[in-house]
C-alpha cells in the first residue's frame, strides 16, 4: 500500500494513461493526448494537462511516476518535468523517465528479463530487476521501429501505393481510404507533424484482414526484422524470458509467439499497456 498518494503516467506518441492511487490503495484511471517532449515543448505540454489531466484530480498528489516517449535523459525529459510541476505543485517528487523504463518495471518486476515495446513505436531492453542494463537503440520511424504499427502501416502503403498487393486487397484497402494517392502520402510523410501516427492508423486494416495470406505474412517479417535486428544482439537473450507491452504486440501475439518460439526464444507476459503492471509494481 503507497504511503502517499501517487499518480502514474505511461505516455506514448498516440495517447497517455494515467492512474491515480490513494492512500487507500483505490484507483482512477483515465486518458490524455500523447505528451512527447521531442515534439511538444513545455508550453505545448502545459495545456495538455491542464485540460486533460488536472481535472480529473480530485485529491492531492504527491508522487508523479511519468514514463514516457522521448524522455531518455534528464536534458530531453524536462519539457514534461517543468510542465508537470507547474500544474501539480503539491507533487513532492516527480520522477520523469523513459517509456521503456516503465515497460520493464511493468514486465519485469523485480526480476531479470528483456522488455520490448511494439504500439505506435517499437523499442526493447535488457532489465536486471532493478535497472536497465542495456538496451539495442531504436533508431525511430524512419529508420527503423520494425514490428511497430507505424511500421506495419508504412509497409502496407508501400505495398499499396507499388501495387504489390493483391488484386482483392488493393481494391479493398482502395476503398477503405478513399484518397490515399503519392502525393498524399508523400505530404503526410514529409510536410505534416506525427507521420508516425498518420501511418501507424493504416494498421487497422493489417488486423481487420489478418487471415488473408499476405497480411499475416507481413506481419510475420515485421516481427522476424524486430527479433533480428533488437532481441537477438543481446548475447543472453534465449537466457530470460522476453516480454511485450503495447497493442500491436498485444493484439498480434499468437502471430508474435510464433515468431519467438521459431528462433528459440522464451515468451513472457504480453499486456497491452503497461499500466497494469506499474500499479503492481507500486502497490507491491
Amino acid at each position: 500500500m503507497p504511503l502517499d498518494s501517487l499518480l502514474i503516467a505511461d505516455s506514448g506518441s498516440t495517447k497517455t494513461d494515467w492512474t491515480f492511487i490513494d492512500r487507500e490503495n483505490k484507483t482512477f484511471a483515465f486518458q490524455s493526448a500523447g505528451i512527447n517532449p521531442f515534439y511538444q515543448n513545455a508550453e505545448e505540454i502545459i495545456p495538455v494537462l491542464e485540460k486533460e489531466v488536472v481535472p480529473h484530480l480530485k485529491n492531492e498528489v504527491m508522487k508523479i511516476h511519468f514514463f514516457g516517449a522521448g524522455c531518455a535523459d534528464e536534458k530531453s525529459s524536462k519539457p514534461v518535468y517543468d510542465a508537470l510541476s507547474h500544474c501539480i505543485q503539491s507533487a513532492e517528487v516527480i520522477e520523469v523517465a523513459s517509456d521503456m523504463l516503465g515497460a520493464a518495471r511493468a514486465l519485469c518486476g523485480h526480476e531479470p528479463g528483456l522488455a520490448c515495446i511494439l504500439g505506435t513505436g517499437a523499442n526493447n531492453a535488457f532489465f536486471d530487476g532493478e535497472k536497465i542494463v542495456r538496451s539495442i537503440g531504436s533508431l525511430g520511424f524512419w529508420l527503423g521501429d520494425e514490428g511497430s504499427g507505424s511500421y506495419l502501416g508504412k509497409t502496407l502503403v508501400v505495398q499499396f501505393l507499388r501495387n504489390d498487393l493483391t488484386a482483392d486487397l488493393h481494391e479493398k484497402f482502395a476503398s477503405t481510404y478513399p484518397g490515399t494517392d503519392r502525393l498524399t502520402v508523400l505530404d503526410h510523410a514529409y510536410k505534416q507533424p506525427y507521420p508516425n501516427r498518420y501511418f501507424a492508423a493504416f494498421s487497422k486494416f493489417i488486423f481487420e484482414n489478418i487471415d488473408h495470406e499476405n497480411m499475416r505474412n507481413l506481419v510475420e517479417n515485421a516481427f522476424s526484422l524486430f527479433v533480428t535486428n533488437y532481441i537477438l544482439r543481446h548475447s543472453d537473450a534465449r537466457k530470460y524470458p522476453v516480454h511485450f507491452t503495447g497493442s500491436i504486440a498485444y493484439h498480434y501475439q499468437d502471430l508474435l509467439r510464433d515468431v519467438l518460439l521459431k528462433n528459440d526464444l522464451h515468451p513472457g507476459r504480453i499486456l497491452k499497456s503497461p499500466m497494469e503492471g506499474l500499479v503492481q509494481y507500486y502497490c507491491a
